[in-house]
């Protein structure tokens, strides 16, 4: 009869401790992203209850009850769906930094318009001019930038429904 390695204590504490990491993290997360995380009710009762409690030593004996019912669970299932849920917000905010891009591009250079709709064939030309116009409007008058926030949506959009056509980025 084998038996199992047996493991330090110290390797138990350095495997407490990432667990507390981890409960940690999903505690931090926006509401949204943990929605999408399929979390066991106690677990999830508990990292909501972490969220409001303020105080310095509650939040810390939250924190260490979270990653105790952390070692009841399959750690490596719920870090895969969190890296998930993490790609996807990082992948929306790069779409959005690239959107910001072209907005600027266009503002300054009324010409680009062309190579953005060579890149984006779906694009409402007409009506990104329209707004390009009124964004430089309130931009000069310094109006509040209602068409200059417009603009971005409508670029973001596009670009959006450009990828998931499972077109490749420009």
């Amino acid at each position: 009869m084998e038996r199992e390695p047996e493991v330090s204590k110290s390797q138990r504490k350095r495997d407490m401790h990432a667990l507390q990491a981890l409960g940690k993290t999903l505690i931090e997360l926006p509401q949204e992203q943990l929605a999408r995380i399929d979390l066991p009710e106690a677990l999830l009762a508990a990292v909501l209850d972490a969220r409001r409690i303020s105080a310095r030593g509650a939040s810390r004996r939250q924190l260490q009850y979270v990653g105790r019912l952390m070692r009841e669970v399959d750690a490596g299932h719920i870090r895969q769906q969190l890296e998930l849920v993490q790609a996807g917000s990082a992948k929306s905010v790069a779409l959005l930094h690239r959107a910001e891009r072209w907005r600027e591009q266009l503002l300054a250079d009324p010409d680009s318009m062309s190579q953005f709709v060579s890149d984006f064939p779906g694009a409402d030309t007409q009506r990104l001019r329209t707004l390009l116009r009124n964004a430089k409007r309130e931009m000069d008058s310094s109006k509040p930038p209602r068409s200059f926030r417009e603009l971005l949506r409508d670029i973001r959009e596009t670009m959006l429904k450009h990828e998931r056509a499972g077109q490749p980025d420009a």
